[in-house]
């Protein structure tokens, strides 16, 4: 029985500034639980992330194409596999201020990409905001499957190669998948619905507290 093709949740959130690199990243979280590492195939270069991979135990291959807003540093990217997701922090290339209005170049919504609200800074409460203990477990690398982030050198990862690679083995390693242009043609929300999403999801979480109190 063939495994059938499914687009994965795509979870976003971003940081910026005009003069620190290293607080001017998205957050990447793309859901595909039960992907092994040598069953998943991860390109990206300045503009564009593709993703492939296969769960056996879900029979399934999940697939997904990412053209980004602007432009992003792969050789300060990084990435962390688990048995639930794929957790990236991409570097812009470009120092700014200003958020990125959307993650990808169409400004087309697109179904399966959301806003990670558990990440999520509104642009001016970004300085504001306490240190990023996610943020902080990236740069050392070897912190186990559980914990912590890998330094993996994006650029060496050019076509997909880079299976040597500690914590990501078999990257590069994934047969051609059928059916590439499946919804890649579409966007996410823009920052407008963003905000939307955001106060929707405060106010059940004001509801849930206000229930758990009584």
């Amino acid at each position: 029985m063939s495994n059938s093709q499914q687009t994965p949740e795509v979870l976003w959130a971003q940081r910026s500034s005009a003069s620190d690199a290293e607080k001017n990243y998205v957050y990447l979280t793309i859901g595909v639980p039960d992907v092994s590492a040598k069953s998943l195939k991860l390109d990206l270069t300045p503009t564009k992330l593709t993703f492939t991979g296969t769960s056996d135990s879900k029979k399934t291959t999940y697939h997904v194409e990412l053209e980004f807003y602007a432009e992003i540093d792969p050789a300060n990217s990084k990435t962390h596999h688990t048995a639930a997701n794929i957790q990236m922090v991409l570097r812009k290339k470009d120092l700014k201020d200003e958020y990125w209005p959307r993650l990808l170049k169409d400004s087309k919504k697109a179904h399966f990409l959301r806003t990670d609200f558990d990440k999520w800074v509104d642009e001016d409460e970004q300085n504001e905001a306490p240190e990023d203990d996610y943020m902080n477990q990236f740069g050392g690398g070897g912190m186990g499957e559980d914990g912590g982030f890998g330094g993996i050198d994006f650029s060496k990862l050019g076509g997909g190669a880079g299976g040597d690679m500690p914590g990501m083995e078999g990257l590069g390693g994934g047969e051609d998948d059928e059916g590439e242009d499946d919804e890649d043609d579409e966007d996410m929300p823009d920052l407008a619905d963003a905000e939307d999403d955001k106060a929707e999801g405060k106010g059940k979480a004001k509801i849930e507290e206000i229930e758990e109190s009584k």
